[in-house]
């Protein structure tokens, strides 16, 4: 696993807006310095000569075309998708299309992903494009980071100028006839809106790599220097005191991935769970006096779950 989680930016752009608003994205993710960012454009469908009749410019030189093959190789995605009467393009449900595979393997269960968009005006499908879009994220199991309004709200909400993104992710609006560019505004949400991604991913990278180690590697969650039920030293009520450490106890009956060695399912968990949440004292305590923790096993009742 990468010490960093990686970020593919895959937008479809026929006019540039799209990778306009993208290049503010990767300076937000990049911004963040927690994550590795890679750009990708999905493949055109159209023939060069209905481009040219739609006068669509040439595609950036030094933009891979990506494949779904290459989709598993990442920890999470940004997907840049122009709208087409408030949807996504053919382009991209083609290239969605293709995933099929990667469907039935479960390949993308548990990656991460945002989006935003371009549309012609402000009521053309700037929630609409991300909310039909999010079937495809649901049957691969990806999970949906929306921009939401905590990081961007003064611009989201300002009414004195047109102004592209919504809380679904970061927009620009084109124009009918697509000359209009993305505002200093849109940009600024588009580079907000990476950065916020970059956070949420690279935490959620974070507890799963700490997971894991714990899972495969018991003896990484000493009491000196794991806490689990612990987010930070403080206290959660903003009290400013110390949080109660919370260790997970070493029992000979239960393993550390929850499962049982003689003992049912569900009592095994109810006891996990009774002996993870004991404090620092009570841990200190039975392991001093193993018998009387002993004890304790065999006369605690199972915990309603």
């Amino acid at each position: 696993m990468s010490a960093k989680p990686v970020i593919y930016v895959i937008y479809y752009s026929m006019y540039g807006h799209i990778a306009t608003l993208g290049d503010s994205i990767v300076k937000g993710l990049e911004k963040s310095g927690s994550v590795d960012v890679k750009v990708f454009q999905v493949p055109e469908t159209l023939d060069s000569t209905v481009l040219q009749v739609m006068t669509a410019p040439p595609k950036r030189e030094g933009v891979p075309v990506i494949t779904p093959a290459e989709l598993p190789k990442a920890d999470a995605y940004l997907f840049g998708i122009p709208t087409r009467f408030g949807t996504a393009p053919a382009q991209i449900k083609a290239f969605w299309d293709a995933t099929g595979q990667l469907w039935q393997k479960g390949e993308l269960a548990g990656k991460m992903a945002g989006i935003f968009f371009s549309t012609a005006s402000q009521s053309g499908g700037q929630e609409s494009t991300a909310w039909t879009f999010l079937p495809n994220l649901v049957h691969h199991q990806i999970i949906f980071v929306p921009l939401g309004y905590s990081k961007a709200f003064g611009l989201l909400t300002d009414s004195s100028q047109v102004t592209g993104g919504s809380a679904y992710g970061a927009g620009t609006v084109a124009g009918g006839d697509g000359s209009r560019q993305s505002s200093k505004a849109e940009l600024e949400i588009a580079e907000i809106h990476g950065e916020y991604f970059a956070s949420v991913v690279a935490k959620y990278h974070g507890c799963i790599r700490h997971l894991t180690m714990s899972t495969t590697d018991p003896s990484a969650a000493k009491p000196d220097s794991f806490a689990i039920g612990s987010i930070s030293k403080r206290d959660r009520s903003g009290s400013g005191d110390e949080a109660t450490p919370v260790y997970p106890v070493k029992h000979p009956t239960v393993s550390y991935a929850g499962a049982a060695k003689g003992r049912p399912a569900a009592q095994s968990s109810n006891l996990f769970n009774y002996y993870s949440t004991s404090n620092s004292k009570n841990y200190q305590k039975n392991q001093q006096n193993p018998t009387k923790q002993q004890k304790n096993v065999k006369t605690q009742k199972p915990l309603k779950n």
